[in-house]
């Protein structure tokens, strides 16, 4: 089944290419798998405030997918996959594609001005070549008749 891979976060322009990714997934029959990324925490010379804060920014991850997944089910239909990995961000996105043969693109969105996301700037840049999938870019300035027409 092909899968769209879509990283997010608390940004609106996650929003903007889960939804993307969802509607893509509906017209192609596909699925949307959700991930959430956790950087890896500073060293905090006390262990347990090290464990407290670890296991704060894995539930606060935990929770916004879960509310991407909840959102995704209600307005297309399709229940996810999700993960939540921590550690570096391209080198989670290239495991998780080469882990799973069915994620047929990367869905990322863009900030509607500025710079891009880190992400975006590692997979349309350095990496620009190396995924074995096409990397689909949302522009976060759409408004939803316009994504949904282009989706």
């Amino acid at each position: 089944m092909r899968t769209y891979l879509v990283v997010v976060d608390e940004t609106p322009e996650a929003e903007i290419a889960l939804r993307f990714a969802a509607r893509r997934a509906v017209k192609t029959g596909g699925g949307v798998e959700i991930l959430a990324l956790i950087p890896r925490p500073e060293f905090v010379q006390w262990g347990g405030v090290m464990a407290t804060i670890e296991d704060e920014t894995r539930r606060h991850a935990e929770g916004l997918v879960t509310r991407a997944a909840g959102t995704l089910l209600t307005e297309s239909g399709i229940t996810p996959s999700i993960t939540v990995r921590e550690g570096d961000g391209p080198k989670v996105v290239r495991e998780m594609i080469a882990a799973n043969p069915d994620i047929a693109a990367l869905v990322l969105g863009a900030a509607a001005s500025g710079p891009p996301g880190p992400l975006i700037a590692h997979f349309a840049g350095t990496d620009a070549g190396a995924l074995r999938v096409p990397l689909m870019i949302v522009p976060g300035s759409l408004d939803p008749d316009s994504l949904d027409r282009l989706s």
